[in-house]
């Protein structure tokens, strides 16, 4: 599987990139480390980002000012970027594929095995959509932001190097990218694991009333609207509570769950090897990868709870 960038962005005038809605660390690092990639050897093409407004926590990435949040009708691009998904879940950036000469698709996500683009980088085998970019950019053009930016990918889709997508090659890569002299300590500290004093609230809220069910084997929180509003937390600031109630000794699967709407919610799933965490967020529209998936899902908490532990139940009998 080869793909020259520089090539095949050879003469476009216009590239747009864009990622998934509500965009994570890997997607921001995705997209922001081919923005500088192809800013610093297409001198005389225009390179926009295009993005749900990310977490401030990356702001400090070269390219994060630059990023447009409103999904602006625009001309035709010559090339379009998909990275780190498929076109479905670009949410508003869907429109650019309809017009766009070409379209690249970066994905390393088990439920976009084919890609959805003109052309696809696609290997559900590799730890994050960064680590996939690294192996685009040659060695002699990468620089110490670029180098910054996948870094910060890789460290959040693999879990920091805990999740068992990661590889040798996946630690030789991240050897090479700190070699650059970023502060990599501090970057893992800040983007992946310091929270707010309200962040470790609603966490310390979410694990006290945190169900087992299943024998212990699986657990279940939800935060609803009212309790969102009384600490006045919106959805970044539940990043790592699924993980945490993963992390509980004895639990297969954990589920984490906030109110988007009337009877809707959306569902974070954190897994073990007996469940395969993808399959189930993909039953219910959802995808991801096998440790790690989510989905939206409509009807009571009860309803949700009862309608996942019927998929995962499948999985555990066996």
């Amino acid at each position: 599987m080869e793909l020259n960038l520089l090539s095949e962005c050879a003469g476009a005038k216009r590239i747009a990139i864009t990622g998934h809605q509500k965009p994570d660390g890997d997607c921001v690092g995705a997209c922001l480390s081919v923005w500088q990639y192809l800013k610093q050897n297409l001198k005389g093409a225009r390179v926009t980002v295009y993005l749900e407004e990310p977490d401030p926590v990356f702001a400090e990435l070269c390219g994060f000012s630059e990023i447009v949040t409103d999904f602006p009708d625009e001309k035709p691009f010559d090339v379009l970027f998909i990275l780190d998904c498929n076109l479905e879940r670009t949410g508003l950036g869907q429109k650019y594929a309809e017009t766009a000469g070409k379209i690249i698709n970066i994905d390393h996500h088990v439920t976009n095995p084919g890609g959805c683009g003109t052309l696809n980088y696609v290997d559900p085998k590799v730890g994050s959509a960064c680590e996939l970019i690294y192996d685009l950019i040659e060695p002699e053009r990468m620089d110490a932001e670029i180098a910054k930016s996948i870094y910060v990918g890789m460290i959040h889709d693999t879990g920091v190097f805990q999740y068992e997508s990661t590889t040798p090659e996946t630690m030789k890569k991240a050897a090479h990218l700190i070699s650059f002299g970023f502060d990599f300590y501090r970057i893992i500290q800040e983007t992946f694991y310091q929270k707010t004093y309200v962040q470790s609230q609603i966490m310390g809220r979410a694990l006290m009333e945190s169900i087992r069910f299943m024998g212990g084997r699986c657990i279940v929180s939800v935060i609803d609207r009212r309790t969102m509003d009384f600490y006045g937390v919106t959805n970044r600031d539940f990043e790592g509570i699924v993980n945490q109630l993963r992390n509980i000794k004895g639990v297969s699967c954990a589920i984490f769950m906030y109110e988007t709407g009337t009877l809707e919610y959306k569902v974070s799933l954190r897994t073990d090897t007996c469940v395969d965490a993808s399959k189930v967020a993909a039953y219910f529209g959802g995808g991801g990868h096998a440790r790690a998936a989510g989905c939206t899902m409509k009807g009571t908490f009860y309803d949700c709870v009862n309608n996942l532990s019927a998929e995962i139940e499948k999985q555990l009998g066996e």
